[in-house]
């Protein structure tokens, strides 16, 4: 179930997440400190508030009502909640990495006749791929973590919404818990460093790629 939803939520997030990063980094518009601050806002709210947030959203008479029945106490609303919560982590990798990019690259093949589509395909995206493998891994492994939002929107529910965070709540309110929830705490470990060290030696192999083809 974990792997599942840290899965959907991290691809479901990674277009969006691009995006705004490409946004903040390169627009230059009046009210952007604002957009930033919003999608920065999950990193230091309590979780319980973004899940609370995510629940009035999706209640039967919020704005997203028509969604409720296949979002609350299901595995996809535990999706939601794990995306929302690793978005920023992923926007601010991917956005250090496009600001990292050298913009005298990008224009001096313009000057050279290629438009902003093959600029971006042949020079901004490889230079800025290994930050956004980065922002994947992380929001993923944030994903694997998430716990405070998931149990206030969806609750937890065995079979559907009770991820590894929410298996170790759940084994520590037992009696004879503790064995239960230290294996599951070693494991969502060992996951989250497996993640992590994959993201890292793909980064390396990348810069190592670019470096050569140099």
């Amino acid at each position: 179930m974990s792997l599942k939803v840290g899965l959907v939520a991290t691809v479901a997030m990674l277009p969006l997440a691009f995006a705004l990063a490409w946004f903040l980094a390169r627009a230059k518009v009046p009210g952007k400190i604002l957009i930033e601050a919003i999608v920065y806002l999950p990193l230091v709210v309590p979780p319980v508030v973004t899940g609370w947030m995510l629940l009035l959203a999706f209640a039967p008479s919020g704005p997203l009502g028509a969604l409720s029945n296949h979002v609350l106490f299901k595995w996809t609303g535990a999706a939601i909640a794990a995306g929302v919560m690793a978005l920023p982590l992923m926007v601010r990798a991917m956005r250090l990495s496009i600001e990292a990019v050298d913009r005298r690259l990008e224009g001096a093949a313009r000057t050279l006749g290629a438009g902003r589509w093959r600029v971006f395909r042949t020079i901004t995206l490889p230079l800025s791929l290994p930050g956004v493998l980065a922002g994947t891994v992380l929001g993923f492994a944030r994903s694997l973590g998430e716990f405070g939002a998931t149990i206030t929107f969806v609750s937890n529910v065995p079979g559907q919404t009770r991820t590894l965070p929410l298996a170790i709540y759940a084994a520590l309110q037992r009696p004879d818990g503790d064995a239960i929830a230290l294996r599951l705490a070693a494991l969502s470990v060992l996951i989250a460093l497996a993640a992590l060290i994959a993201s890292e030696l793909l980064a390396r192999r990348m810069r190592a790629g670019m470096i050569h083809g140099v």
